[in-house]
């Protein structure tokens, strides 16, 4: 279950986050999820950026080792294997669907947007589109809430136990 509303991101955090990204975050709302270590891994970020522009990515994977990870996911094709058996299993489907409700109740929050309205990320709720949505909505909202944000991170190669950030002062 997510916190929302988040506390806001600290200027530490948002250095972390400018190192991790390399460049400067943008419509920041909160951090969402942390590193064993305390660096940001997910970011909130607001429903229209302060330029206007609607965004629907309401939690943003922001660490680099675990968008490394979800980028070779992608790679190896796992997004077929994780829309066939979304496809297959009604039961998936069902907490899939939960899954893209809960994160549109957690960004409306922060407001409403008409141009995406009823838009999530990653596909959900019928397409899997974009491991690194899921995985971040997954780390955000903990276990059991995003069915294939939790399958991808489980078959990752980074794990949120484990810290391997590489900024300074941080364990690594």
């Amino acid at each position: 279950m997510t916190s929302v509303p988040f506390p806001p991101a600290s200027e530490a955090d948002l250095a972390v986050l400018r190192e991790q990204l390399g460049r400067p975050a943008r419509g920041v709302v909160g951090i969402a999820a942390r590193c064993v270590c305390g660096n940001p891994t997910v970011v909130a970020t607001a429903p229209r950026l302060p330029d206007g522009t609607p965004f629907p990515t309401f939690y943003y994977l922001t660490h680099p080792a675990a968008t490394a990870a979800m980028s070779v996911l992608e790679a190896d094709h796992v997004m077929r294997e994780l829309s066939d058996e979304l496809a297959a299993d009604d039961d998936v489907q069902a907490a899939y669907a939960r899954a893209h409700e809960a994160y549109l109740a957690d960004r409306a929050v922060y407001g409403e947007v008409d141009e995406i309205a009823g838009i999530s990320a990653g596909g959900m709720p019928t397409r899997v589109k974009c491991l690194h949505a899921l995985a971040g909505h997954a780390l955000a909202a903990g276990p059991g809430v995003n069915p294939i944000g939790d399958r991808a991170l489980e078959r990752s190669s980074w794990s949120p136990e484990r810290c391997v950030c590489t900024q300074p002062g941080t364990a690594g």
